[in-house]
């Protein structure tokens, strides 16, 4: 098993559970505006955001342009009377205060980072990133934290990882691996660049042919055997 000296984690899906931390702040901000979070909207909010995220991935829009479009393209469609600039405004803050670890996170971080460097590498909302990784706890494992949105590019792009790496200085990329659940950011990222990749795929999702993907893991704690 090849060795490694860094290790760069995701956060959303991989260590904090964001669907549980969605739910709830979804609920929590639709009742502050005394709206009925009907089925129907939930699932075309969930589409809206899902497209508006693959287009932030392709490079096609700015982190801005999803967070400030979604509640008002939703609101527009079902008629809803009110400011989706303000809505998401208020969404984020409530999503700040998810504080949902996924299983084996903690213990999985408590033992890796005495013995490596970790690094968080996410896609999300700065504000709401640094909100849960402090409310969580998990921040003091990491040596540092890069946030899309601070640095201007996002995974999966070369631009992101690039900064990534200058800012973490002497890193050896053939000794680097990222932990992912995403197979569009984290593991094509990882390929982009040329680091080794761990998808973690805890529902158990069909391997993509198309994909090399160095290793897989459906729970947290097969990174010990792999490291």
């Amino acid at each position: 098993m090849k060795k490694y000296k860094y290790l760069l984690f995701d956060v959303d899906g991989t260590l904090l559970d964001f669907n549980k931390a969605e739910e709830q702040a979804l609920i929590n901000t639709f009742q502050k505006y005394n709206i009925v979070l009907t089925e129907q909207m939930n699932q075309r909010y969930e589409q809206i955001n899902k497209q508006l995220w693959k287009d932030f991935e392709n490079g096609l829009i700015d982190k801005k342009t999803i967070v400030y479009t979604r509640f008002v393209q939703l609101f527009q469609e079902f008629g809803i009377d009110e400011d989706g600039i303000a809505f998401e405004d208020d969404y984020q803050d409530a999503l700040g205060e998810g504080y949902f670890l996924l299983p084996h996170a903690r213990d999985i971080l408590e033992k890796l980072y005495q013995k490596y460097p970790l690094y968080v590498v996410t896609n999300g909302v700065s504000k709401t990133q640094y909100s849960r990784l402090k409310g969580t706890r998990i921040n003091q494992y990491f040596q540092d934290i890069f946030v899309s949105e601070d640095i201007g590019y996002q995974k999966p792009t070369r631009e992101y990882f690039d900064y990534c790496f200058e800012k973490m200085k002497k890193i050896d990329l053939d000794q680097t691996l990222i932990i992912g659940d995403s197979l569009s950011s984290d593991i094509q990222g990882g390929i982009n660049v040329g680091i080794d990749t761990c998808w973690y795929n805890p529902h158990c999702i069909e391997e993509p042919q198309d994909m090399n993907i160095t290793y897989i893991i459906h729970d947290l704690k097969e990174l010990l055997d792999l490291l």
